[in-house]
């Protein structure tokens, strides 16, 4: 497979993520149901089949955490009162560069920005950067303390 396919296949991946997870919150679907009739109508390499159910099971495994650490960047915005797309793409961002670490920061916000465009209201691609890059920002302080430390 090329790069470029790769490349595509794993932004379609994420939308595929997005709305399995939208599904799971909205209908309060079991996971392991939404993900098996989600992936088996789609047409992905393994990898990238991987790719989403370690990304939608590890969001689910962590979601508090992962809400907590959404909160402390949107502080004017309780996790429950951020749309409930919002609410996901930023929880797809924050497991990726808390949890996975293998994509550049920088991609991922870009990734969550993109799908905020395709999938969010109007503000919500502002919102999800400004919340995105404060987290970013605050990760990348982390490590730097933890290395110097």
């Amino acid at each position: 497979m090329t790069n470029e396919r790769a490349l595509h296949e794993r932004i379609k991946a994420r939308g595929v993520i997005l709305q399995a997870l939208y599904e799971i919150d909205c209908a309060d679907h079991d996971v392991e149901d939404v993900l098996n009739h989600t992936l088996t109508a789609l047409d992905f390499s393994d990898d990238n089949k991987l790719f989403i159910k370690t990304i939608v099971r590890g969001i689910r495994k962590n979601i508090y955490a992962i809400d907590d650490e959404i909160s402390k960047y949107a502080p004017a915005w309780p996790i429950d009162q951020i749309a409930l797309v919002d609410r996901n793409i930023l929880r797809i961002a924050a497991f990726e560069m808390l949890y996975q670490k293998d994509v550049p920061s920088g991609v991922i916000i870009n990734e969550a920005v993109e799908l905020a465009k395709a999938f969010g209201a109007d503000n919500a691609p502002r919102f999800i950067n400004g919340v995105l890059s404060s987290m970013n920002l605050a990760v990348k302080e982390n490590e730097g303390n933890k290395n110097n430390g």
